[in-house]
């Protein structure tokens, strides 16, 4: 019978501390992709919304907005309204987010042209209304579109986050994104995305969040676009959830209504 030495049973032991982490760790990326994307939300709910561009300079342009959201069995609906400044007033996005590996549906309303006009899949890399979020920032990313890798856990703001880097399955805007996901509740402290030369594009940062009706929601987060100097800053205020608010609001009739 053959004797395991100590210095075989160390061989044993880095050759598991190896290969097994490799797959713990693609696992745990995947749960902690599909517990940010199915994270616990309100059936419906609505809010105001100020959208602040900055530019290099420090010049600052603001936006005012209403939004409003509700959340189907498969597949959850957001509109949102202009209200001021006059050249954006009246203008109106509605978003449908779906439930399986579909790509989200969007449409754009703009009142000069009195014409909806749907978002097709080669202009999600624009930019939504000058802002530093493309159409494609504006949707619900089923996790199934990419490969995700857990790099490290680490603290950031005082939050125990999960570092996860995602690389689309298909060619897309960006080469990667790279997320500091807070432990327990599932939200994106932090997201840098990449561009095709695999250079840093811009950083997402939620830079306040907080526990409204027992869901963590997102109250403010800033979108650095750090190869313009660009910024844009999105706030919400008067949350309301739980409004038992009706279908008719999410239609292209609406969108042309307006508030």
């Amino acid at each position: 019978m053959k004797t395991i030495t100590l210095k075989s049973s160390i061989i044993i032991l880095i050759m598991i501390a190896v290969l097994i982490p490799k797959s713990i760790l693609a696992q745990t990326a995947d749960e902690v992709a599909w517990k940010v994307y199915n994270r616990e939300s309100p059936k419906d709910g609505e809010s105001d919304m100020t959208m602040t561009l900055i530019n290099s300079k420090g010049k600052e342009r603001v936006r005012y907005l209403h939004q409003f959201l509700k959340d189907y069995a498969d597949v959850e609906k957001k509109v949102m309204f202009f209200k001021a400044p006059a050249d954006v007033k009246n203008t109106s996005f509605l978003n449908y987010s779906y439930d399986d590996d579909r790509d989200d549906d969007q449409w754009l309303y703009l009142p000069a042209l009195k014409k909806v006009k749907r978002i097709s899949g080669g202009s999600k890399d624009d930019y939504f209304m000058g802002s530093d979020f493309t159409y494609e920032d504006m949707e619900k990313r089923s996790p199934n579109k990419d490969v995700h890798k857990l790099l490290k856990t680490e603290t950031l703001n005082g939050e125990e986050c999960f570092v996860v880097e995602s690389s689309p399955k298909e060619e897309g805007q960006y080469s990667k994104r790279v997320a500091w996901v807070i432990k327990d509740k599932w939200i994106p402290l932090k997201i840098d995305f990449y561009d095709e030369d695999e250079d840093l594009l811009k950083t997402l940062a939620i830079t306040d969040h907080q526990k409204l009706n027992g869901y963590w929601t997102i109250i403010v987060q800033e979108m650095v676009n750090v190869q313009k100097d660009h910024k844009t800053v999105i706030s919400l205020t008067n949350i309301q959830l739980e409004k038992g608010l009706g279908d008719e609001k999410f239609t292209q009739r609406a969108m042309m209504k307006g508030l």
